[in-house]
């Protein structure tokens, strides 16, 4: 399938060009899946594994919690842009599969977010799960339009400023912990 949709994108995927693709009959496709779709949402899992694998390795505990933001983001978009055409099937053609291609994409956006909620941060920084769903949405974001924009191999190039937007969603969570609350009688 992956091959597939890199040269042919998904909507010109058909069955027979995966099972010729695979070195298998239609028949042995069917085993394995019921449809198209199916086969879709199964490369979408298993390539989305393989990017959490390597953001998790790209992770050095000696570091310093900001340089680790940095290793990670780079090593995301670098992940990314090492194949454009895969990942415009794996951003945009796997919601076009309906409610079970949402429902992998959620599942993998939880992954992201618990991958940033579990990076070791400054005392008092830990990120809420809302906060890292948000920062998923944004660097998410960000690789659409560099999809759109025909420019993923260019995403590392804006590996340096999509990191800093991770770091400062971290620290408006010390800020906001940080200040006092107003009460009441306090003026506004």
């Amino acid at each position: 399938m992956a091959r597939c949709v890199a040269t042919k994108g998904y909507a010109d995927t058909t069955i027979a060009d995966i099972a010729t693709a695979a070195r298998v009959s239609k028949r042995t496709f069917y085993e394995h899946f019921r449809t198209k779709q199916e086969c879709l949402i199964a490369l979408y899992e298993s390539a989305s594994q393989r990017s959490i694998s390597t953001l998790t390795k790209a992770i050095e505990p000696s570091h310093d919690w900001t340089t680790r933001v940095d290793q990670v983001v780079k090593a995301y978009f670098s992940h990314l842009a090492a194949n454009p055409m895969l990942m415009r099937t794996l951003f945009i053609d796997v919601l076009a599969v309906g409610p079970e291609g949402l429902q992998a994409r959620r599942k993998v956006h939880r992954q992201l977010a618990d991958l940033i909620t579990d990076l070791p941060q400054p005392a008092e920084d830990d990120a809420s799960a809302w906060q890292a769903n948000a920062v998923v949405g944004a660097l998410t974001e960000i690789v659409l339009q560099a999809i759109e924009q025909d420019r993923v191999e260019q995403l590392p190039e804006c590996a340096d400023e999509a990191a800093q937007v991770v770091r400062a969603a971290i620290q408006v969570n010390r800020t906001a912990s940080s200040a006092p609350t107003a009460r009441a009688a306090d003026p506004v």
